[in-house]
């Protein structure tokens, strides 16, 4: 059996997250590792899967400094991804700075009998497997990777600046009636994503349902902008819990690209500004909570958060270049696997006007919420209607408000060289001057656009 050197173990004291004291191993305790660089769906499946394994996932995240001596640099800081990880519905506790290479004194510490890892192979800078210890100790799981996703991929779409990924109509793709592919892998292909959906629209345990996932489908015109005001319809793709009476509904909507930190805290936000309103209502004493698993045989938050996500093709109208970066399949997952979320509608509208909200599956929302954000038609605002009932709210400044999907571009674009050396080897193609800087002119193009609408407006 290898023997692992235990001299980089913490004492008591300094262990990067509780407990400081070691607890007994079970096998109900989940341990998965890895960078958790973008917050893409991948990642969040094979927390999902590993989830399904036990009663607690605790997810080790790599420091920027391992991943960079092991496998190039990370475009999100080790506090981004962070932040990501602890959003995602089935991770109970975050570990920063677990050891590139798996520690049996680690997952040990931190209770875990199993370490849990997709089938691809994954190796130090060394090129030995990075789980050869947890592999001879008889304590490594396998799980199904992701298809078609990974974080060198969003780096290539971005480096080369591609619009294969997009997504004309997401209910035909479902349907099987749009994409590549004969029609029988059509077929299968729309059955697998729909299968996806469903899975990523379950509670914590990653077991029963838990979020409901819609979609909208309206005119061109009312999906872009506001020159048209309908109220579309809804179908209804995948059943799970509804709001249950006194929750406040909560609607919020954008593009969600890149699911990132920025993302994430706002919804964060969200969810605060609801938990302190709920207190301030009496929500949380202890004869309400009795008397709601009284009624309802369980106990449930003040807010139910629904999320709009809209189509690539609006996104593009709005933004350019060859954003968004994930398509709205791929972003609506990112927004299903995040625990502030109870709530999905793909397809949502730019523009949330008046007939739109009333309309709505579960009837005019509360509150409709809005962060800090560059990414705006400045030419008229979107959210006039939301003022207009009274129900608008906005969230102020935070510590993440200028991570989009557009920063995290100028980050790859910023440190090229570094990324296309780790695209190649992955094996991945790279992008070529000429397409870095076709690349920079569009982004110069599209923020002199924004610039003109601001001075529209």
């Amino acid at each position: 059996m290898a023997t692992q050197v235990t001299s980089d173990v913490p004492v008591p004291g300094q262990w990067p997250a509780p407990p400081q004291e070691d607890i007994p191993v079970s096998k109900d305790r989940i341990w998965v590792d890895g960078c958790f660089d973008f917050s893409h769906h991948g990642h969040a499946g094979a927390m999902l899967q590993a989830r399904r394994l036990g009663k607690q996932l605790l997810v080790g995240i790599h420091s920027d400094y391992a991943i960079l001596a092991n496998k190039g640099p990370t475009v999100m800081t080790l506090k981004e991804r962070v932040s990501a990880v602890d959003a995602c519905r089935w991770s109970t506790l975050s570990v920063p700075h677990a050891p590139y290479v798996t520690s049996l004194p680690w997952i040990s510490h931190y209770g875990c009998h199993y370490v849990v890892h997709g089938d691809d192979i994954t190796s130090d800078s060394t090129g030995e497997d990075c789980y050869r210890y947890v592999k001879a100790a008889g304590r490594f799981l396998v799980v199904k990777r992701t298809p078609g996703i990974s974080t060198t991929d969003l780096v290539g779409r971005m480096l080369l600046c591609t619009k294969s990924h997009f997504v004309k109509s997401l209910t035909r793709v479902l349907s099987g009636k749009e994409g590549p592919g004969s029609d029988e892998e059509r077929s299968r292909s729309g059955e697998d994503m729909k299968q996806r959906m469903k899975d990523y629209a379950t509670d914590e345990s990653g077991l029963q349902p838990g979020s409901e996932v819609w979609s909208w489908v309206g005119s061109l015109s009312a999906s872009k902008d506001h020159t048209a005001e309908e109220a579309g319809s809804y179908s209804k793709l995948v059943s799970g819990k509804a709001p249950k009476p006194g929750q406040r509904i909560v609607y919020v909507d954008g593009g969600f690209d890149l699911f990132s930190s920025g993302h994430i805290e706002f919804l964060r936000q969200v969810a605060k500004a609801e938990e302190t309103t709920g207190r301030n209502n009496g929500w949380y004493e202890e004869h309400a909570k009795k008397q709601r698993i009284a009624v309802y045989g369980e106990d449930f938050g003040p807010v139910y958060v629904i999320a709009g996500v809209h189509d690539d093709e609006v996104i593009n109208h709005w933004k350019g270049v060859n954003y968004p970066i994930m398509n709205i399949f791929e972003r609506g997952l990112c927004v299903l696997q995040c625990l502030y979320i109870h709530s999905v509608i793909f397809s949502a509208p730019f523009t949330p006007n008046r007939t739109y909200l009333i309309n709505m599956p579960y009837g005019t929302p509360h509150t409709v919420y809005h962060g800090p954000t560059s990414f705006m038609p400045l030419s008229y605002d979107p959210y006039s209607a939301a003022k207009e009932l009274e129900i608008y709210q906005e969230i102020g400044d935070h510590d993440f408000q200028h991570v989009n999907a557009g920063e995290i571009v100028q980050r790859i674009l910023k440190s090229r060289e570094m990324y296309e050396e780790r695209q190649r080897m992955k094996g991945e193609k790279a992008a070529g001057e000429a397409a870095v800087r076709r690349r920079e002119v569009m982004e110069r193009e599209a923020a002199e656009v924004e610039k003109q609408r601001a001075g529209n407006r």
